[in-house]
This record gives C-alpha cells, sequence and structure tokens, in this order.
C-alpha cells in the first residue's frame, strides 16, 4: 500500500493547484478567441481554482475564486451564474478588509455580468464603479493590471 501524504503536503498541493489554475483561468478570460476546448478549460480552470483555495485558502481568496468564476461564466453566456458569483463577491468586499484591486474588479464582474444578462441599467452602474475604482488603485503595477483586464468589459453605450 502506497504512503499516504500528510496533511501538510496535501494542503501544500492544495494551495498549488489553487494558483495553477487561477493563472490559466485567467489566461484563458484575457485570451481574445478561445475555442470551445479552452472554453470548457476556463471554466474547468476556474471552478478547479475556486475548489482548492476552498480547502486551504481565507475567506478573500474565496471571493476572489468568485470574481474569476463570474468572468469565466459571463463569457461563456452564463449569465445567471455570472451574476450569482458577481453579487456574492462584491457583498464580500463590500464588507470586509479587501485589497483596492479586489473591488474595483468585483464591480467590473459585476458589470460583464450585467452586460451578458442585457441588464443595462446595472452594467452602467457598476461598470462606473469599477472604472472610477480602478483608476484608485494605488499600486501603478496593480492599477496597469486592472485597466488592462477592465479594457475588455464591454462598455456602456448610449
Amino acid at each position: 500500500m502506497a504512503e499516504q501524504p500528510t496533511q501538510e503536503i496535501i494542503e501544500q498541493w492544495n494551495r498549488w493547484f489553487a494558483v495553477e489554475c487561477n493563472n490559466r483561468a485567467w489566461d484563458l478570460i484575457e485570451k481574445a478567441n478561445r475555442t470551445p476546448a479552452e472554453d470548457r478549460e476556463m471554466l474547468h480552470a476556474a471552478c478547479a481554482s475556486a475548489f482548492h483555495w476552498s480547502k486551504v485558502g481565507k475567506p478573500i481568496h474565496s471571493a476572489r475564486g468568485e470574481v474569476t468564476l463570474s468572468f469565466a461564466h459571463a463569457l461563456l453566456g452564463h449569465s445567471g451564474m455570472a451574476l450569482h458569483y458577481a453579487k456574492s463577491c462584491l457583498a464580500f468586499f463590500e464588507s470586509n478588509p479587501c485589497e483596492d484591486w479586489d473591488l474595483a474588479f468585483a464591480h467590473a464582474a459585476m458589470a460583464q455580468a450585467a452586460a451578458v444578462a442585457g441588464d443595462e441599467e446595472l452594467h452602467a452602474r457598476h461598470y462606473a464603479l469599477a472604472k472610477e475604482r480602478g483608476q484608485s488603485i494605488s499600486g501603478p503595477e496593480d492599477r496597469r493590471v486592472f485597466m488592462e483586464s477592465f479594457s475588455r468589459v464591454p462598455r456602456v453605450t448610449g
């Protein structure tokens, strides 16, 4: 019988998979022309990251996983799931200490999900809040990363 891994090793694996799957999900979220196989991989990676963070992360990691899940679902046209995760992460970030970019990304997720759902008012409100929060991100590199990602959220028309 094979030796069982220690709890410490399992936690290291969970953390490694959480980070790697998150990075892969975002690589695919930010890819302009995904194939159907990449769409599936994007969603699977986002789900896997959220799962692994649920095993070893803090609540903030789970909320960040919900941002990723919201974007992935929105890009696949799953407006209900995108809105569900966007609302959940936004509620967390509005009521808990977080980084300035966390709240910007949560509003961007809401804007993206609302656009997919066809809710123009919700889209416009959260698009403006995401833009405002994004421009206020204190770290130049964090601000650059957010603004680059935010540039792919559908703009408000009209």
